[in-house]
């Protein structure tokens, strides 16, 4: 690991706090029309709902897509938060997914201050190994690593990735399909 790097934990990362009780996974099949997920994100808008996560990709059967939306607890109470999804005319399907019921998975891509050939690049290629994570994308200064897995994984991924120096980071929002014998969404 770089030395006196000075890193500090990032305030604010809204991926620590997805794990906890406070919040809520929605899982939404909708049409796959233009202008659903307007709507739905003006719904949480307009009634102050605090979305943390928020994912949106098609479905097998190209007439529908699955939203994923993490929401803030404390600023919807759940049933509210289903009660005025199920009045949206596009949406065909709701179910909340707890932890204990659902796979859950996330992607980072992350790039850090760390040169090709340098001490600092054999350790972040054995921390890369060690979380499964690939390194995509390098020049003489930086580093591109990516990582998919649980939101925790990639907390701590992204953790250890501080000291050496983070240039850039995105994460996905939380997708998560029910485990297998808790099926139900249609």
């Amino acid at each position: 690991m770089p030395a006196g790097s000075g890193a500090t934990a990032a305030p604010g990362r809204g991926a620590r706090e997805l794990g906890a009780a406070a919040h809520h996974l929605i899982a939404l099949r909708v049409e796959n029309r233009s202008g659903v997920l307007v709507r739905v994100a003006g719904l949480f808008s307009r009634r102050g709902f605090n979305i943390v996560s928020l994912a949106v990709a098609p479905t097998d059967d190209e007439r529908f897509s699955r939203i994923s939306i993490v929401v803030d607890a404390d600023s919807a109470p759940l049933q509210q938060v289903v009660d005025q999804l199920d009045k949206l005319i596009n949406v065909v399907s709701i179910r909340e997914l707890s932890p204990a019921e659902a796979e859950q998975a996330e992607l980072l891509l992350a790039t850090v201050a760390v040169a090709i050939g340098s001490r600092d690049a054999v350790h972040l290629e054995t921390l890369a190994a060690a979380a499964a994570a690939e390194v995509v994308d390098s020049d003489g200064q930086a580093t591109t690593v990516r990582l998919a897995g649980t939101p925790e994984a990639l907390d701590a991924f992204e953790d250890a990735l501080r000291p050496y120096g983070i240039v850039e980071l995105q994460r996905t929002g939380r997708i998560a399909l029910p485990k297998l014998g808790r099926r139900g969404l249609g």
